[in-house]
This record gives C-alpha cells, structure tokens and sequence, in this order.
C-alpha cells in the first residue's frame, strides 16, 4: 500500500497546499481562476503538443480509447441524468448537470498527473489527449446544449429541440477558440509531418509543458476554499458515487467489451474517468442556478477520491498484465 500512496499522495499534498496557501492568504481564491487561466492557455497545449508530436501517428490514433472512454462517458452521463429527472424529480437543467458531474472528468487538472504518476508522461499526454477529444467535442457540448434547451417558453418540442441545435452548434464552434485543441492539432500535425522544433523553442515548450500538472493541482485545492456542501449530503453523496465509482465502472465495461488495445491506454481510461469532475463545473452551472451544488459536489468528490483512486490503483497493481 505504500506504494499506492508514493503515487496518490504527492498529487493530494500539492491540493492541500493550494487549499492552505488560500486559505491563510497567500493567495486570494480569485487568484486561482489566473493561474487556472495559465494552465489552460500556457501549460496544457504544450505538454499535448509534447505528448503527441513526439510519437507515431499509430501511436496516438486509438479508436478503441474514444470509443471505450466515450461510451462509458455516456453511461454515466444517462445514468445521472435519469437518477435526477425520474427520481430526484429536478428539472431538465438540474439533471444534466448532475448527470456532468459524474460523467465529466477533470482530465486535465487531476487525470494527467495521476496517470503520469503510474505510468510517466507520455502515456498521460496521449491519454488525456483522447479523452479531451470525447470530452469536448462530446459530452461537453451535449451537456451544455441540454441545460441550454430547458428555459422557459421552450415548452414545446420543436422549440426545445430548435434550441437544442443551437447550443450544440455554438458549443462546438467555442472549439476553435481552445488552446487544448490547438495544442492536440498541432501535435497531430507534427506527428503526421515528423516534424520537430527548432531546439530552443522545443526547451521553451518544455519549460512550459512541465509546468501544467504542479500549477493544476495547486489551482484544485485553492478553488475548494470557501465551498460549502451542508443541507446538500444526498445530492453530494449520490452525484460523489456515480463520479467516482460508476463513471470508471462504465468505462471498465466498455473496455472488456471493445477490442483489445494498449493495456497502459486501458487502464488510463479508467484512471481518467475515476477522477473528479472538470475544474469548471460550479461556474458552467452557475449560469442555470445550480453553481452551489456544483461547487458542493466538487468539495466532497475531490476530498473522496484520495480515498477511491488509491484504492482503484492498488486494485490496478493486483491485476496481471502480460
């Protein structure tokens, strides 16, 4: 167990240094939506450009990863969303934010250090570049578009669903603007290419690229200041569990059910999806009213995962591999 936690724990203490240098005023919580900023513009598009530029093209192009990731992603996203409009009783809104919270994962901010503690860099760049790939140009813009169709006067199906294709179009052409994206094209293209940089540049985008996993982790413990979860526990708990344990069960399932792939990309699409929710769900939500159950829920997940990865990569460790 010791070792699981040599890989889990670095990862959690640098959260809990975000949460303390922010809560003793080293930093304001403010200040990390800045440093949230940097990581998305300046630190993540270089380490996927790294991780993509400097391997093959058959290497990075892994249908079964989209597939298996993707549609446990759904799984999860259908799970939550029919838990909250048939059970809980929420409105189409409130249900597909919760049905976000567990099937949406905060990939970049939480999933690539993870992984890059099991199984180094590489695998984590090409992992998380897959998984954004489902992320955004799937589950993203469906969920968006979903909350977006439930407002009022969109009583009537032709006017919901009307509304509905907008979303998704205006989602998808937000896109453009991601650097994530541009950091993911442009590694492809010089993959495609074998093409590399001149030698300073590429020290730069190294400089940068090795920035993104420490800056992330510190941003995730400093947003939790503040955040608040009471008059919320079953709300929290039921979207906590569907995050933490379906979402990564979901993806297991699609796993065994796909063909075979690489055993380190498998057990990264796991990994990805048993991580909490985007970084960015309590502001998306907050646009519809239910920012404080987003942020709650984000609180109790992430301080529960501490507890639930280390027990999926201990369990990870017991499986033999070939």
């Amino acid at each position: 167990m010791l070792s699981v936690l040599a890989i889990t724990g670095p990862i959690y203490l640098v959260v809990a240094l975000g949460f303390l240098a922010t809560r003793t005023g080293l930093f304001q919580r403010t200040e990390m939506r800045t440093f949230g900023k940097y990581v998305i513009n300046l630190g993540l598009p270089p380490m996927l450009f790294n991780a993509l530029s400097q391997r093959r093209l058959t290497e990075i192009v892994e249908p079964v990863f989209v597939l298996a990731y993707g549609g446990g992603s759904l799984l999860a996203l259908a799970a939550g969303m029919y838990w909250a409009r048939r059970v809980a009783g929420k409105p189409l809104s409130a249900s597909a934010f919760a049905g976000m919270g567990m099937s949406c994962s905060n990939s970049g901010f939480i999933g690539f250090p993870v992984v890059a503690q099991v199984f180094g860099a590489p695998t984590a760049g090409v992992g998380i570049a897959l998984a954004m790939v489902v992320e955004n140009f799937l589950m993203l813009p469906l969920v968006l578009a979903l909350a977006e169709s439930d407002v009022a006067g969109a009583d009537d199906g032709r006017t919901r669903g009307q509304r509905l294709r907008a979303a998704l179009a205006q989602s998808l052409l937000a896109l453009l603007r991601n650097p994530m994206i541009h950091g993911i094209a442009l590694g492809v293209l010089f993959s495609v290419m074998e093409w590399s940089l001149p030698e300073p540049l590429g020290r730069a985008v190294n400089l940068l690229a090795a920035s993104s996993a420490p800056i992330s982790l510190l941003v995730i413990g400093g947003s939790l200041v503040g955040i608040r979860a009471r008059g919320m526990l079953h709300d929290v708990g039921i979207i906590g569990a569907g995050k933490l344990l379906m979402h990564p069960l979901a993806v297991l399932l699609m796993v065994v059910l796909l063909p075979p792939m690489d055993v380190k990309l498998q057990t990264a699409a796991v990994l990805m999806a048993a991580v909490p929710m985007l970084g960015i769900y309590p502001i998306l939500a907050q646009k519809h009213g239910h920012d404080s159950m987003a942020a709650a829920a984000q609180l109790g997940t992430t301080v529960l995962s501490f507890f639930t990865l280390s027990s999926l990569v201990w369990l990870l460790q017991q499986v033999p591999h070939p």
